[in-house]
């Protein structure tokens, strides 16, 4: 090589430096949360303060010896299945746009770099968490369904009804709840991915530090103001409860009812009252009771996990009742003759253990003792010429079983029904 021309010689050395630092294609992603229904950017919610300080960061520390030719900047957004597919593609779009702007803070972005991609309902995100998650409840139905919903999607198969509605129904809406509390929020994001080109470049010096720039007010769709799934909301607590009746006082020919409430957390209230008020003069034959209890029940074990008001449950009650039996020889009544229930009732505290049995659908027999204290008092009478004879006034104290029960329960509210192997739909 002739190296008489300087010039050229130089020239030649320089783009020798240059092709040994030729550019290469450098990609970084960060992931950005955003909360339910809401486009703003808000850098304290989970790790966004971290992902957006390491934005920033890489791009200050590499544009100080550096040029960034930016090829592609890319948001993909997708969506936890609570929300309406047209209403989440506004959002994923809309952060998109706060994303952009965010990043035009370290130079101008010229549009043809800037790219969108919305997932819809993220079905593959959701099963990812459910398989990785070992406490997930019915996980393997859970997951059985999730995968035959993505399935039907990817495959444009809308006839099975809405997935969200098939998700919310299983095992009474247990899974749902549990996957919207722990896996939806981490849905609820935006994926930030950039490529560039580095090239070395020594002669330029850094770029002062940018000013914040107030992030642009969007117009939201005027199709999307009146829609009510905009934000959804948390989901309504499942409703349960039911109606029974004790089918033993039903055998001694006591007329009863009782309702059960659940209250969340394994705890229910339980009422019940019953009355019957038979007689026949004639015969010297008195068959009457009427009185109530009042149960706070503790549910316990699997069963009880999985759907309320059924399995193991312990409790404590309190009772009051009077009563006037006799059937042709001496009589007990119980309580003050005459006037209202609290003047003349008996009356019973104590704790009880139980266990309700699935046999149907909405159907459960609920067998429970209790063991407790009854107090109060009682008058014995013989029937002689047709008038009842006092004989004794008596105290009750005793201790011992004061309740059973063997109850025909009927379970009410929206996905309060049994899907084991007794009865029900599998």
């Amino acid at each position: 090589m002739n190296m008489k021309n300087p010039i050229l010689a130089a020239m030649i050395l320089y783009c020798g430096c240059m092709s040994a630092q030729t550019a290469h294609e450098m990609r970084d992603s960060v992931k950005i949360y955003f909360r339910q229904g809401k486009i703003d950017l808000v850098s304290s919610l989970k790790s966004n303060q971290v992902a957006l300080d390491r934005i920033a960061d890489s791009l200050r520390t590499n544009y100080a010896d550096s040029i960034y030719q930016l090829k592609k900047i890319l948001v993909v957004g997708g969506a936890s299945p609570e929300g309406s597919v047209k209403i989440n593609k506004w959002l994923s779009e809309e952060r998109a746009s706060v994303l952009f702007n965010y990043l035009s803070r370290y130079g101008a972005l010229p549009e043809s770099l800037k790219s969108t991609e919305f997932l819809g309902r993220d079905w593959d995100g959701l099963i990812g968490l459910v398989e990785a998650d070992p406490k997930m409840p019915y996980k393997h139905e859970t997951l059985g369904l999730l995968r035959k919903i993505a399935d039907e999607v990817h495959r444009g198969i809308t006839k099975n009804g809405d997935p969200l509605r098939r998700i919310q129904r299983l095992r009474g809406g247990v899974p749902y709840n549990y996957m919207y509390r722990k896996f939806f929020p981490e849905l609820r994001a935006s994926r930030l991915y950039l490529w560039y080109d580095k090239v070395r470049n020594p002669v330029l010096p850094p770029p002062p530090e940018p000013e914040p720039a107030p992030a642009p007010e969007p117009v939201i769709p005027q199709d999307s103001v009146a829609a009510p799934d905009t934000v959804m909301p948390p989901p309504e607590r499942p409703f349960y409860m039911d109606i029974r009746t004790n089918m033993l006082y039903d055998a001694l020919l006591v007329p009863n009812i009782g309702a059960e409430f659940y209250l969340g957390k394994g705890i229910s209230i339980m009422g019940n009252w019953m009355y019957g008020w038979w007689k026949r003069d004639p015969g010297n034959w008195y068959w009457r009771t009427y009185g109530g209890d009042l149960t706070l029940r503790k549910w316990i074990g699997r069963a009880a996990k999985e759907k309320p008001l059924t399995g193991h449950h312990v409790g404590v009650y309190g009772q009051i009742f009077t009563y006037d039996f006799e059937t042709g020889g001496r009589g007990y009544l119980g309580g003050k003759p005459g006037g209202t229930l609290w003047e003349k009732m008996n009356y019973g505290v104590g704790a009880e253990y139980g266990y309700s049995l699935p046999i149907r659908r909405r159907l459960n027999i609920d067998f429970s003792i209790g063991i407790g204290y009854w107090g109060g008092i009682y008058h014995e009478y013989d029937p002689e010429d047709g008038c009842y004879v006092w004989q004794s006034t008596r105290k009750r104290r005793w201790f011992g079983p004061t309740k059973a029960e063997i109850s025909l329960v009927w379970l009410i509210g929206k996905g309060n029904f049994n899907n084991g192997k007794k009865g029900g739909r599998r």
